[in-house]
């Protein structure tokens, strides 16, 4: 796990020496271990920051070139599966390391870019510079796991793990896209490519793009999700015992590592099966588990975390937070993250990778699970009630978004004064890919391809911010094209009787997701040889942080911090305040948080110069 910089330009860089080694230094949380750069001339440079996790050899560090010198390589990640990819190489290159590195590069110069992407299992992103076409490829993995951000300025392209990394090349003065802000405040994200900067993009997963004289020459999307299983006829045992199989397989093979792994644990099923699976894969050795939380009551886990610990005996820890904790790491954390906070829950994650880190290197984390089975029972459940209450009434479409938008459009319509143009674009594209699949599909699709990447994106955050590298084994993607192929959608979403199907007619999915059916039902059948009933079938919690008992704090906050700002409607933050106090919505606090981040981030991004 690292992080990777560069500047490729058909121009002479003055100084190039010193902005790579700048950018390098902005990423030295990423990669404590190793510092490199490869100036290629004047006007082409690689870095790169190492944390040491797969062959622990210096002659792994990178920027790598290739054997005949053609190719080199930067690249954060790990190929989970290279060996077994370098087995089939071995014929065709001399190997020098025992990196997953290395097979990038032999991959590519025996086989190709296709041949690499279409075999390689794990999580991805890394820059490869060819010296015989003058090209550059930027790469990154199905779900976005790893990020990869790059512009184009002055015929130049600068890339980075990290927009800081872009910035620190004092080759860009940033400017802010109010675009994002619309976007940011429904989705927790600002969806793909697009960032908080102009001209700043995300390369987007499951793609890759060759860059060459100045432009982007050619962009590819090299994976696509399979279809849906909807069959009706089924050996449910077989299934369950397939689907278990497959789990311990993906979790088993993110487990590679040359130094200590460890676990999060918050007690749910995701982070309980996969833990009980890693101390039964290591029967020798003690796993370290964390789980965090805050005093107030209903706000932590603990006792259902100490169980799972307790059954498997493992290493564990328990992080207690409190309201000043929280406040003190806000603004610090949006200085690694390059955006607002999103997710309220970033803060605390962050804080037990500060504990973590004392320990381990590498984490097993759960993200993937609920999109993969249908975790979030209310919302999948969508389709459901639509059929059968608001059909007639408005597109599906339309209600979908009304049911997973974060904050609420007709808020944002409301207090905003910002341009809403990737609203309206990204409406007009998913309304469209709608179109190609059953509504219960879309709803599956849409969590697989759009919502993880948010989590992704905290989840990469909170832990390389302290040099920890986090795996989420549940985004493997054999393991997700079995589970879309061969498990049905039935066992993903059960109906708890034939009956229940009838009765959850006549209601939302608000009064009956986890009473008439069980979200994650395969999911749960296969975690019974491993864990107690008690933690299987208890109701799904997530991981919340008390914002609406500290709305008095907020409100105090935000009437400092957003009285004047131009991407709000004159005069309106008293009202939105007052709006949200009395809404009885208990996500108020977070709502509101949400606002004042926007306003914390751009205080600390552009007020600076950043060009030299």
């Amino acid at each position: 796990m690292c992080g990777i910089n560069g500047i490729i330009s058909s121009i002479d860089i003055n100084n190039i020496q010193t902005r790579i080694d700048k950018m390098n230094n902005s990423l030295s949380h990423r990669g404590p271990d190793a510092n490199g750069f490869n100036i290629i001339d004047n006007n082409k440079a690689l870095g790169h920051r190492r944390l040491s996790i797969i062959d622990l050899d210096q002659r792994s560090n990178q920027p790598m070139v290739s054997n005949n010198k053609n190719s080199l390589v930067v690249y954060n990640g790990e190929i989970i599966n290279f060996r077994s990819l370098k087995k089939k190489l071995c014929d065709e290159y001399d190997f020098r390391t025992k990196s997953d590195t290395e097979v990038i590069l032999a991959a590519y110069e025996t086989r190709g870019i296709e041949w690499l992407l279409k075999n390689a299992n794990g999580m991805f992103a890394f820059a490869i510079y060819d010296r015989n076409s003058g090209s550059t490829i930027l790469a990154r993995d199905r779900f976005g796991i790893k990020p990869l951000y790059y512009t184009i300025v002055d015929n130049t392209l600068i890339f980075s793990s990290e927009v800081k990394g872009i910035l620190n090349s004092g080759l860009i003065s940033p400017s802010f896209n109010e675009q994002a802000i619309d976007d940011y405040l429904g989705h927790r994200q600002v969806r793909e490519p697009y960032t908080f900067f102009k001209k700043i993009y995300k390369v987007k997963s499951s793609s890759y793009l060759k860059y060459s004289n100045g432009n982007i020459t050619f962009e590819k999307k090299y994976w696509q999700l399979p279809s849906l299983n909807f069959d009706k006829i089924y050996n449910e045992n077989d299934i369950v015992e397939e689907t278990k199989s497959e789990v311990e397989n993906a979790i088993n093979r993110w487990f590679i590592s040359d130094v200590r792994v460890g676990a999060y644990l918050s007690g749910g099923v995701d982070s309980s099966l996969t833990t009980a699976i890693l101390c039964k894969a290591e029967p020798n050795r003690k796993i370290d588990t964390y789980t965090i939380g805050f005093k107030e009551k209903g706000f932590n886990e603990f006792k259902h975390a100490r169980k799972i610990a307790n059954k498997y005996s493992t290493n564990h820890r328990e992080i207690l937070l409190n309201q000043d904790n929280y406040f003190d790491e806000w603004s610090r954390l949006i200085t690694y993250k390059d955006e607002p906070l999103a997710v309220p829950n970033e803060i605390p994650l962050a804080m037990m990778s500060k504990q973590l880190s004392k320990d381990i290197t590498v984490v097993i984390s759960g993200e993937g699970a609920d999109e993969l089975f249908g975790g979030y029972g209310r919302i999948y459940r969508s389709a459901f009630d639509y059929k059968n209450h608001f059909s007639n009434e408005t597109t599906f479409y339309e209600y979908f978004m009304s049911k997973y938008e974060y904050t609420p459009r007709n808020i944002r319509d409301k207090y905003l004064d910002s341009d809403k143009s990737l609203r309206i674009n990204f409406d007009k594209k998913i309304k469209n890919e709608f179109h190609n699949h059953s509504n219960e599909e879309n709803i599956f699709r849409f969590f697989q391809q759009t919502h993880i990447k948010g989590l992704l994106n905290r989840l990469d955050m909170t832990t390389m911010q302290t040099s920890v590298e986090a795996r989420p084994p549940f985004l493997d993607h054999e393991l997700i094209e079995f589970v879309y192929k061969h498990v049905p959608y039935d066992l993903k979403l059960k109906w708890v009787t034939n009956k229940s199907v009838n009765e959850a007619k006549k209601l939302l999915s608000n009064d009956y997701s986890e009473k008439l059916d069980i979200p994650k039902y395969i999911l749960k059948k296969a975690s019974e040889s491993y864990l107690p009933n008690e933690i299987i079938h208890r109701k799904k919690m997530g991981f919340p942080v008390p914002l609406t008992k500290w709305f008095p704090d907020l409100q105090e906050l935000a009437l400092e911090v957003l009285s004047d700002v131009n991407w709000l409607k004159p005069e309106t933050v008293q009202s939105l305040c007052l709006e949200l106090e009395n809404s009885n919505n208990n996500r108020a606090g977070q709502l509101l948080w949400m606002f004042i981040n926007i306003e914390k981030f751009k205080n600390l991004y552009f007020n600076k110069e950043w060009r030299w």
